[in-house]
């Protein structure tokens, strides 16, 4: 079980309209964990990783995108108080007319014959409220994915492997992470949705092992600075893969095509939500 965190968090004043660029930013410093109500963002992070260089950070790239730094607070945040506070906020979301979201404990009532998600998303990221997942689930039911090998690197709550099964996978999937919590609570609803074959394991994306066996498809769910490192990495060790990301603002859409031309892909779809861009691309043979 992963051990008690506290966490910090970091609640901004901002107008609506700048809300998604602010995360996108947010999340290239490693805050991944977000809630949003009207005129506020709240970010969370470990406590252990709130230092000096980290808000000077946050404050030296908010000015830079939006002229001055938006104003915000900080405040100390007990763990058991970060789960409540997810729970409250979590009601059932429609991804398509084929795949809804749901609370785990929430009674189901869903006649349409939907693909049903059942996620208790504790402190992971990945519970359908943010455009960059709900993107990432469009497109996977775009595609088929009978027999096909799948890696799904920085899982979260495990909701894209938990699809991938839902939407008709049929082999084995790995699921990584390299956070104790979210291994934790991806098993857990890999479980609560009955998903067989879901191997939720412990893992960086630069580990050297993580390319051992072959995968048509590889999910990565991420931000602009991981994908940036990890690309080059899987063209090299995965050169057959189909690759599909999200996590990229549309402000970097030229930045991510140049990376893929250079890296010798092709790309197949891109689709567009709010701030938010997904993109899945092959290897050009």
């Amino acid at each position: 079980m992963p051990r008690p965190q506290d966490f910090i968090e970091l609640a901004f004043t901002l107008p609506p309209e700048r809300i998604e660029l602010c995360i996108g930013l947010l999340a290239g410093e490693d805050i991944n964990y977000f809630q949003e109500d009207e005129n506020m963002l709240f970010a969370y992070l470990p406590e252990e990783e709130w230092t000096d260089d980290k808000k000077e950070n946050i404050t030296r790239i908010l000015t830079a995108a939006f002229g001055s730094p938006p104003s915000f607070s900080v405040k100390h945040m007990a763990d058991r108080n970060w789960n409540a506070e997810w729970e409250a906020h979590l009601e059932p979301i429609d991804i398509s007319d084929r795949i809804r979201i749901v609370q785990k404990n929430e009674p189901l009532d869903d006649n349409t014959g939907r693909l049903v998600i059942r996620i208790n998303p504790k402190m992971s990221f990945g519970t359908g409220y943010h455009a960059t997942t709900r993107l990432m689930l469009r497109q996977l039911e775009s595609l088929d994915l009978e027999n096909k090998r799948i890696l799904d690197i920085g899982t979260g709550t495990g909701i894209l492997a938990i699809a991938c099964r839902k939407l008709g996978s049929t082999l084995p999937i790995l699921a990584v992470d390299n956070n104790d919590w979210a291994i934790d609570n991806a098993r857990e609803n890999v479980t609560d949705n009955n998903a067989d074959n879901i191997d939720v394991a412990m893992l960086d994306a630069e580990d050297d092992t993580l390319f051992d066996e072959p995968y048509d498809l590889i999910l990565a769910n991420i931000n602009r600075n991981v994908i940036g490192t990890m690309l080059p990495a899987i063209r090299a060790r995965a050169p057959q893969s189909r690759v599909l990301v999200s996590g990229i603002l549309v402000y970097d859409e030229s930045w991510l095509r140049k990376l893929i031309e250079q890296l010798d892909y092709s790309i197949a779809s891109m689709r567009y939500e709010d701030e938010w861009l997904s993109c899945l691309f092959d290897p050009v043979s």
